[in-house]
């Protein structure tokens, strides 16, 4: 299977942050250069805001319900796919790293992305009523002070950290309170160090130890955010990358196996297996 790589594309040359018409989608999909109800991997992170329709949104090997008014969090690297059959209709923000950064960088307040853009997270969350409404007055407030002349950048940060920020008050699936700033920087720093060093050690005693915290911190930081181990979130993110790349790269198991840090290929295998019951073989014909 040859799955496309979807970069950041707006009209606006420096833009960090575009919303687009979900239906827009369905109307131009067979002019885009791949299908968007077949598997992508995309190189931004994406909200979906559903205001009519239902269906079952493919998100990296796992397909989740979605319904009118319910919110799709997408993160930059994750493989996914529409479903359009329903013709569902309903908004869809784009945005770069970068922005976050930028948010983070100039806004003294503590922002979500642990919670919402992490690689272990419920991918759907379902608002009350009433949030929903309020929700689609900021995105509808964003668009607007995006697609102006001339638009003010903190206006536009503040107006997307309010959307998140109400969000993550009313969510119940999660159960965990909104992290400190030291924290959430601490927890972001622990998934960076993940993504950057998970091919030279599987060991959360290591990541502690560049972190500067004890490896009790580092746990109980996890557990309370996520409901994982600092371990079993590593683990987490070996399989899933695992299973990226198996379905991506057109290699051998012994050769992935070494790229991800495996002595022997063995290893791996039993790994693998470990955790999703199935050997990266039978996963790559599945």
């Amino acid at each position: 299977m040859t799955i496309p790589s979807i970069p950041f594309k707006s009209k606006q040359l420096e833009a960090l942050i575009e919303i687009v018409d979900l239906e827009e989608l369905s109307h131009r999909k067979k002019s885009l250069d791949h299908n968007p109800e077949k598997p992508h991997k995309v190189g931004f992170n994406l909200l979906i805001h559903v205001e009519q329709g239902e269906g079952a949104h493919f998100l990296d090997f796992n397909h989740s319900h979605f319904e009118s008014g319910s919110f799709i969090f997408i993160r930059k690297n994750q493989i996914h796919a529409f479903d359009l059959s329903q013709n569902p209709k309903g908004k869809m923000i784009l945005f770069k790293d970068r922005f976050i950064q930028h948010i983070q960088t100039n806004m003294k307040i503590p922002v979500l992305w642990p919670l919402f853009l992490s690689h272990d997270y419920s991918p759907i969350f379902n608002p009350s009523p009433s949030l929903q409404q309020s929700c689609q007055n900021l995105i509808q407030e964003i668009r607007r002070e995006t697609e102006q002349g001339h638009s003010n950048s903190l206006i536009v940060m503040h107006l997307f950290s309010s959307l998140f920020l109400l969000m993550e008050r009313e969510s119940k699936a999660t159960g965990k309170k909104l992290l400190s700033q030291q924290r959430n920087e601490k927890l972001e720093a622990f998934m960076s160090l993940v993504e950057s060093n998970y091919t030279k050690t599987r060991n959360a005693s290591d990541y502690a130890v560049q972190l500067n915290i004890t490896y009790k911190t580092l746990n109980q930081l996890c557990k309370n955010t996520l409901g994982k181990t600092a371990k079993q979130l590593i683990d987490s993110f070996i399989i899933l990358e695992s299973k990226r790349r198996l379905i991506l790269e057109d290699k051998s198991i012994q050769i992935l196996a070494d790229e991800l840090g495996f002595d022997e290929v063995t290893n791996f295998v039993k790994y693998f297996k470990k955790h999703t019951l199935m050997t990266p073989s039978d996963f790559k014909k599945s």
